[in-house]
């Protein structure tokens, strides 16, 4: 098999991962969007990696070995990445990437007391 048909496919995903990550809204579907990057670079690593073996016969299949550390890195995120999620889900009641960054704590003056202003009033 060629070194092209996994190298087109291993784009054809990246890109699919990259469009997911700047189109859409929801913190789960992003974090899925990232999974799919990280999988086209394992199928680039594990292709390069036997493309390359077919040339030297004395090989440490470093492409396999960075693929496993890989996939650990890619379980530990997706698993902060859901609790951090769910986290703000339950604080805020939405994972709306748009409406929590909306939502971001004030940095001027202005907006300061107005917010204290409505914290105010919300409390009353």
């Amino acid at each position: 098999m060629h070194l092209a048909y996994p190298a087109v496919l291993s784009s054809l995903l990246f890109c699919t991962g990259l469009y997911g990550v700047l189109a859409r809204r929801n913190a789960i579907l992003v974090l899925m969007s990232v999974e799919l990057m990280l999988n086209a670079v394992n199928l680039n690593l594990v292709a390069f990696d036997v493309w390359l073996s077919k040339t030297a016969r004395d090989t440490l299949h470093s492409g396999q070995a960075l693929t496993l550390f890989t996939i650990a890195i890619a379980a530990a995120e997706i698993g902060i990445g859901l609790a951090i999620v769910l986290a703000v889900y339950r604080a805020r009641g939405t994972s709306d990437i748009d409406k929590l960054r909306d939502s971001a704590e004030p940095h001027g003056p202005e907006e300061a007391t107005v917010t204290a202003d409505e914290k105010a009033e919300a409390t009353a």
